[in-house]
Parts: structure tokens; sequence; C-alpha cells
């Protein structure tokens, strides 16, 4: 089984850094752009840290996915796409380091410049970027996707829009974004936006998803056939205009990267095991120790990979929708969390292999420590004090099972909390305080066979508190509308985290969540003091500023108790073709190793 160990730079990244914003990198156009310090590579560096710039190119692989699509068009709300789609098949001015958090280097752009309080950034585009139809990208195609994007786009692209005060060209090939107010973070948010060609939009409805319009883009992979729900293939472009451009080199290596999709998990399964997909990340500790031994595997013709990460773990189980109901009282959420047995579904499900997602951050530098909140953690919540939830200036653990069936003392605790929000226990049924039978529904999506598996565990616990749950198992295309309405009781829930999070947790938590549909803020909270941490995590003067908001709002948000959480895995499982490889070097970010393919490579590739 191949394994490596994860870089350890990131410690010192994090730890050394010091705003050096008036500096040299942010005085004058730069190959990159760091918000702590000076990006770590050199303006003639050769390769990222973690990609081969001698890797070969050709070969092929093949991904499975559980769903279907109806749609080409990521930028958008309506629809369903490919989730690789917006990552593989489009490009943008700036791109991500995955070995160094807050570091942009050049892609489209040839070099960036920032105000050094925040209030503006300019980007200056190579002259040699083009799209795959070979017209030239141009500044007017940035300004229109931005502003399009940042209009009628996904929701994740109109908050930051609604802090550009202006936008316009500065030059043949230059650009500026102007800040309504200084936020130092926009400058790199604004160089992570797709950029589109506006002459294939024009006269045309871009916010209308669809399958006609097949997407022209800058970026190294171009649609090449699909069949709606079945299949979709991604190939190589061999007049890619970047291919020399540093951030680029050892990437994108393989010609052809082609998506298979499935009705379920179980199914994309059998088709790895029959070799119909090249590839499959097993999320299933036990079902990578007990399942994955059959002939392939044996005989060496598929391998076993085991990629290590540093990543925070971010949130994974079920939200409950606080908007109205039962799940608006914090004593009601603690309750459900008390009843949820998690040893005993860890040991069941996972062989009790995975560790559980004790915060929002957790795994990280970022996570809150245990115990009472200190030091400028306590400073920031101090204002608060009279109206956060318990446990949150004190200090909050998820409660533990003896991983018994029964779990006798959480469920004693789940019915004094219930009792103290005023409900009580009538002829074996929980009854609320208006007298009716409390019992809710758990959204789930179809082919989701494991989050069932736990409510299966999970109905049985409510059971011995006298609540009948029901389960709504709908099409993606049901649940994305549900979730999107936030027409919920409780829904399974996973929000990935970075090492350096900004703006887009307003999107995530933000009280403008409760009401506008298609946010990630799925629970509905609307806490003052979420919103406070928020802002002082954006206005950082300091790495340690930075750190201490992010710790007090992860906090807020795990002592809200708006997500019974379930366990994370600190490594990617990854199974493949014993053809295809990745380098040995890995970055901070290792699962990036196992979610997109932008760094592995076929070794029988040019034989």
């Amino acid at each position: 089984m191949k394994r490596f160990g994860a870089t350890k730079r990131l410690g010192a990244l994090l730890c050394g850094c010091v705003i050096t914003w008036a500096g040299g990198a942010w005085a004058e156009p730069a190959h990159g752009i760091a918000m702590y310090g000076d990006p770590a590579l050199p303006p003639d560096f050769v390769s990222l840290p973690y990609a081969n710039p001698d890797a070969p190119k050709g070969g092929r692989i093949v991904t499975g996915e559980v769903g279907g699509f109806d749609s080409l068009n990521p930028h958008i709300r309506k629809g369903r796409v490919p989730w690789q789609l917006r990552f593989l098949a489009y490009e943008s001015l700036m791109g991500r380091s995955y070995d160094e958090p807050f570091t942009l280097y050049g892609l489209l752009a040839e070099s960036v410049e920032a105000d050094p309080d925040g209030l503006w950034v300019e980007y200056t585009l190579r002259p040699e970027a083009r799209f795959s139809d070979g017209s030239p990208v141009t500044v007017e195609d940035v300004l229109w996707s931005y502003e399009t994007l940042g209009t009628v786009g996904h929701p994740r692209y109109l908050g930051a829009w609604t802090q550009v005060a202006s936008a316009e060209a500065v030059g043949e090939r230059s650009l500026r974004f102007t800040f309504v107010e200084p936020n130092r973070e926009l400058a790199l948010i604004m160089g992570m936006r797709p950029v589109l060609k506006k002459a294939q939009w024009e006269g045309k409805d871009f916010a209308e998803s669809g399958l006609n319009e097949i997407p022209i883009t800058s970026a190294p992979y171009v649609i090449d056939s699909f069949e709606p729900g079945r299949f979709l293939t991604l190939r190589r472009d061999p007049d890619y205009w970047g291919a020399d451009v540093p951030y680029r080199r050892g990437t994108q290596n393989l010609d052809e990267i082609r998506m298979e999709f499935f009705g379920d998990a179980g199914v994309m399964f059998e088709a790895f095991k029959g070799g119909l997909i090249t590839t499959i990340r097993e999320t299933n500790a036990a079902k990578w120790d007990q399942q994955y031994d059959f002939p392939a595997i044996q005989s060496g013709e598929m391998v076993k990979s085991i990629i290590p990460h540093e990543r925070p773990s971010g949130i994974i189980g079920f939200a409950m929708n606080t908007r109205d109901g039962d799940f608006a009282d914090w004593r009601v959420r603690s309750a459900m969390i008390h009843a949820f047995n998690f040893e005993l579904m860890n040991n069941t499900l996972n062989g009790g292999e995975e560790p559980r997602a004790t915060s929002y951050f957790s795994n990280s530098v970022l996570g809150m420590r245990d115990g009472p909140a200190e030091g400028r953690v306590a400073e920031l919540l101090a204002p608060f004090a009279e109206t956060l939830i318990p446990g949150t200036l004190e200090g909050y653990n998820l409660p533990v099972s003896d991983g018994s069936e029964a779990n006798r003392r959480n469920i004693r605790k789940a019915l004094r909390l219930m009792e103290e929000a005023g409900y009580t226990i009538e002829e074996g049924v929980m009854t609320r305080p208006d007298g009716t039978p409390m019992t809710f529904e758990i959204l789930v999506s179809q082919g989701s066979s494991e989050v069932q598996s736990m409510i299966n565990i999970y109905a049985k616990a409510l059971e011995r508190l006298g609540i009948e749950i029901t389960t709504a198992t709908v099409d993606s295309a049901q649940y994305r509308e549900r979730t999107d309405s936030y027409d919920f009781d409780m829904t399974y829930y996973r929000r990935g985290l970075s090492l350096s999070p900004g703006n887009e947790q307003r999107l995530y938590w933000g009280a403008d969540g409760v009401e506008t549909p298609g946010t990630r803020n799925w629970m509905g909270i609307a806490d003052p003091a979420v919103e406070a941490m928020i802002d002082a995590m954006l206005s950082s003067a300091s790495h340690e500023e930075y750190v201490a908001a992010v710790r007090a709002l992860d906090r807020v948000l795990t002592a809200g108790r708006y997500v019974i959480p379930i366990w994370y895995s600190p490594v990617s499982r990854i199974a493949h073709d014993a053809d295809l490889t990745y380098p040995e070097t890995l970055p901070a970010y290792g699962d990036f190793i196992g979610f997109q393919p932008d760094v592995w490579w076929s070794k029988s590739a040019g034989n």
C-alpha cells in the first residue's frame, strides 16, 4: 500500500507569518500575492513544489460519481453540474497554492499589485493567454465575467461583488477593482473568479442552465463528449496556451478525464472492481479494510494509496434547521446530539477507526482549544457573554457514550434537556409544549446508503425519547431544490473548510442566509456573535489576531449545536489503476491530491 507523510512546512508557514502588507510584494506588480508575508516561491520558480515538472503527458483517468447532471454551467444555481467542471474546465487570473494558505500565483495574470490598505487590486493579463478557440483573453472578457457572476451567478460570487465599488480597464492588458471599504482578502478573492468568454454569451441568458452551450474556456481541458446522466469526457487541449506558465508545469498531465455516473455508491464500487472506472475515493474505513481485497488488487493491477493531510475537519453530520419548529431551541438541539450514539455508529460502520469532528476547524491550528476561552479569544467573545449559548465561554465538548446501544447516560441527559425546554413524555410519546407529538423528517438524497444506515441507528435511539422520525429520500435534483430553499427539518450536511477562511464564511454562517435561498447556511444561523467574529477575522491586523478570531468563531458555531457531528478522515483513501501515480512531495492540503487529478500522471505515457 502506498503511503506518504504530509509535508511539515505548514506549521512554520502559519506560525511564522507576519503581515508585511506594505512590503515589496504589495507595493509593486509581483508574480504572486500572499495575505501574510511574501509568497514562498520566487518570481523564477519552475513549478509548484508538489508538482512534477517532468511528468509525461498522456493517459487517461476514469472517475465515478453518484447522481447525474443536466447542465454544463457550474457558475449558476440552476441545474445539476459535474462538480469537477468548476475546477478543471475554467481558469482564473491567479491560482491557489495548496501548500500556502492565503497565497496565489499568476495564471491568466502575469502580475498583481495591491493597495497596502486593501482599497484596490490591479491585475495585468499575460499577452499569450488564449481561449480554446484561439481568441485572446481580454480585459473586456474579465470585466464582463466578474459583473455577470456577481449579479446573476451562483450565490458564492454575489457577496464579494457587492464590496466592489468599481471595476475598470487601466491599460490594454490591465484592470483594477476598487473596493467599497478596505478589505485585504478581496485582492485574493478577485483573483480566483473564473474568466469566461464574453462573446459566447451575447444574446443568451447566462442564468439558464442547460446542455446546449459547450463552454469556450482558457483551461487545459475542454469538454469532448457527454451523455446526460451517464458520462462526460474532458480532453486535454493540445494547443493549451499556458503549458509553460510556471504554475501549470507538471499539472494537467492526463490526456483524458472521463466521469461515469451511477445510481448509487454500491453500483459504482462494483464498476471499479470490474475495471469500468480507474479510481475511487473510499470514505468508509471499515470498507477500505474489508472489501478492497478483490482480484485486481491482489494482482497489482489496482493499488491502494493513503494520502494524509493537514486540512481542517470541516463540519460533517446532520444539520438541524433552526428557522422555526423544535430546533429553534438550543436545548432541543443538544438533546438530539446526546441521543446520537456516535461511538456505536462509528464502531458499527467504520470499525471505530475514524475520529469525530469535534469542532468546525478541528485537526488544525485554527480549531478552538479545550476548556474555557482565554486571552484574545475570551476578549473577542466578552461583549456577547449574556447571549452566548452555554458552553461557548466555559468550554464545550461533545457527549461521549459507552458504545452500547442503550446509551443510558446520554439518553437521561437528553430527557432532562427536553424537559427544560418544556417538552414532556405522555404515554410514551415526546410531547411539545403545545400538546402535539414531537416528530420530524430527515431529508436524504438517493444513493446515500451510509447516511441511511446512520439514520436507522439514530431512529432506534430517538424511540427511547418517545420521538418518531420519518425519512424523505429524494433524487439529487429535488434534494438540491429543497436544501436551497431550506425545506427540511434535518438533513445530512458536509461543509469543507480551509486553512485560509475568509469572506466565504458569511455565505456559510451569515444571517443573510436565513432567508436568502441557495446559501450554505442550511441551519439558519442568525447570531450577532458569529457576524462579529467573521468581522474580526477579516479585519485582523496580525496573524495572531486572525487565529484568535477563527478560534472564537469556531466556539460560537460548535457550542451553538447546529449540527450533529460525525467522523472525518485525516487521510484520503484512494484506490486506483497502478498505471496512475502522483508526486511523493505532498502539499499541506494532501486531500487535494485525492479530489482532483491535477498533478497525477500515467506511468506508461510517452512509452
